[in-house]
């Protein structure tokens, strides 16, 4: 058990969320930056007892007097409001702040493949901050995402209407994560962090083909869905191009046996468990 508190920046987001969470679930003392401590989401994590303090990733003081005190950090950032230069300013003032701090351990939330020259814009910016965190004084544990199953929630639509679209093969695998494996494992990391500092652990929980995913969601809605290999040529911003003629090419390299078989404390979501867990709630 923990005694000074765990901090979670951009904590009712997706990823800092789903952390927070996990942390609720296991007891221990939490604060949480947030942009607006008046928004609903933030005013329900005080009310579940959480310290909610208010804070920006772009501005190194709110940082530290957030980081003030703590025991680890989980941090996030994304380039995807302000663009990639911005991503990495974020990440330079969540590192100077820990810096300034003394944060004994920072979890940095990057993505998957980020180490292997991917040519993917928001891949290259976290690149760039794990090379800045490997080379300061501050101890750290990348994490790395692979593709998030709610990320199919973003066509709900045309599932809804039989179609799957994605710039696939039908046959072709593609490594997925449930934010609340990311959260369990990210929880793990900080309030265990002696065997992880210093390490970088890429997270999957299955690897569904389009086909397969396809066949879940006809299951979980009962209705045909059918996979729509959408062109790559057809995906317009270059950003999103670049990332999928990655999963076209190399992919993401996640050992998800030997992943899973090492952390059997994270219940490692199937896309059809999560599908039918999710889908209710969104029909």
């Amino acid at each position: 058990m923990v005694d000074a508190p765990v901090l979670v920046l951009a904590a009712t987001g997706g990823q800092g969320g789903a952390v927070t969470d996990a942390l609720l679930d296991r007891q221990v003392p939490i604060r949480a930056m947030v942009r607006d401590p008046g928004r609903r989401a933030a005013r329900e994590l005080a009310a579940q007892g959480v310290e909610v303090v208010p804070g920006s990733l772009s501005d190194p003081d709110s940082l530290a007097a957030a980081m003030r005190g703590v025991s680890s950090v989980f941090a996030f950032t994304t380039p995807f409001e302000a663009g990639i230069e911005a991503e990495v300013a974020q990440g330079r003032a969540i590192l100077s702040a820990a810096t300034r701090e003394r944060v004994p351990h920072l979890v940095f939330s990057s993505v998957a493949g980020a180490d292997q020259d991917s040519g993917v814009p928001h891949f290259e910016s976290k690149a760039r901050i794990e090379a800045e965190l490997a080379s300061g004084d501050v101890p750290y544990t990348v994490l790395g995402p692979t593709y998030f199953f709610d990320n199919a929630l973003g066509g709900l639509e045309r599932i809804a209407e039989g179609f799957l679209d994605l710039p696939l093969p039908s046959d072709r695998p593609l490594q997925q994560l449930a934010r609340a494996d990311l959260g369990a494992f990210a929880a793990e990391v900080m309030l265990n962090p002696a065997s992880y500092i210093g390490q970088r652990i890429e997270l999957a929980s299955d690897a569904p083909t389009p086909v397969q995913m396809a066949a879940s969601l006809s299951r979980v809605l009962g209705l045909e869905v059918r996979h729509v290999p959408y062109p790559l040529a057809a995906v317009g911003n270059p950003d999103m191009h670049a990332m999928w003629a990655f999963l076209n090419g190399p992919g993401y390299r996640v050992d998800i046996p030997a992943l899973h078989g090492g952390h059997p404390e994270v219940r490692w979501t199937r896309f059809e468990d999560w599908a039918r867990d999710t889908w209710a709630g969104v029909r």
